[in-house]
């Protein structure tokens, strides 16, 4: 009996589809499989083995400065809202430009070569808890929470961060108050709601998250508290302001009593085993990295990598 035309049509749709959806599974179940094999943030995944991590800032939250930095050779970007605007729909729509789809098909997981982070506006003696909540709740992966000068001021901040725990958790303090609604976050990541907020947790407190919570320091009252800070469970680091560090101090960015004090932050970090990062240009690269620099920013960019930026990364990636 010979099949009609048109229905041998149907039939080889119908078996285009069926290859289609194997194919599609096979992939798919592949990224799955490899995204529970290690951090999903590759500052998180290269700060646990050790090693340092290259970045820039930038204002720029357009679709192509987007594109451009999801493939620069830098490890992580983060967004200034504490000297620019807190637009937080603009903040959404530079995350989907980073989404790097070719990447992810190359490597059969969901880890995003460049980690999006954000500096958010409020102070450690203001309330931070909401901007926390909308940044985290579009995808970010990091805070970089300005001017903390306490350790209650910086557990306030990682509380902020992370979910309420489940009965007999591993890692209960400092207690969540994180409220659930992640929605547009947990699909952005690529992950189920329970997935994500699995591994939406602060670093190193809970060895399996992928969020990342960085205290600056950049006040004479901070730079005293700067060991209890660093204790505080939850904070996987600092990062030093050096120009308002030198208008607490009273002195010019150049004074010595600036790098005095710079000296003292990243001597604390190393002696408590958190990352410290600090922004540095090519010729103050090799310099940080000696001192105990882990998290080296190399300065604003804007429409991609600029010249100076590129350059900084390599003198930081080539030193040993």
């Amino acid at each position: 009996m010979h099949l009609s035309v048109e229905r041998k049509g149907i039939m080889l749709n119908r078996l285009f589809f069926l290859v289609v959806m194997i194919v599609v599974v096979a992939v798919l179940g592949g990224v799955a499989l490899a995204q529970n094999e290690g951090h999903l943030s590759a500052v998180v995944d290269k700060l646990s083995r050790g090693e340092r991590v290259y970045g820039v800032s930038t204002y720029d939250l357009s679709l192509e400065n987007a594109r451009s930095l999801a493939r620069a050779d830098i490890d992580y970007v983060y967004v200034d809202m504490e000297h620019g605007p807190m637009d937080f729909t603009a903040l959404q729509s530079f995350l989907l430009g980073m989404i790097d789809k070719r990447t992810i098909a190359e490597t059969g997981s969901l880890a995003a070569k460049v980690t999006p982070l954000v500096r958010i506006a409020p102070y450690g003696r203001e309330s931070a808890a909401w901007a926390v909540k909308q940044a985290l709740d579009i995808g970010l992966m990091g805070i970089i929470f300005p001017s903390i000068e306490t350790p209650e001021q910086a557990r306030a901040a990682v509380q902020a961060m992370r979910y309420p725990q489940r009965r007999n958790a591993p890692y209960p303090q400092p207690t969540g108050l994180r409220g659930s609604g992640a929605a547009i976050g947990s699909w952005l990541w690529g992950l189920s709601g329970a997935d994500y907020t699995r591994r939406a947790d602060t670093w190193p407190l809970n060895p399996d998250g992928d969020l990342i919570a960085l205290m600056m320091i950049e006040s004479m009252q901070g730079v005293r508290n700067a060991a209890a800070i660093a204790a505080v469970p939850g904070v996987a680091g600092f990062y030093v302001g050096p120009s308002d560090l030198s208008n607490s101090l009273g002195v010019e960015r150049s004074d010595p009593e600036v790098e005095e004090a710079i000296e003292t932050i990243v001597s604390v970090c190393v002696a408590q085993g958190i990352a410290c990062g600090i922004t540095a240009n090519a010729t103050d690269m090799p310099r940080r990295i000696e001192q105990g620099f882990t998290i080296l920013g190399a300065g604003r960019a804007g429409g991609g990598l600029t010249a100076g930026n590129a350059e900084a990364v390599r003198v930081g990636r080539s030193a040993r």
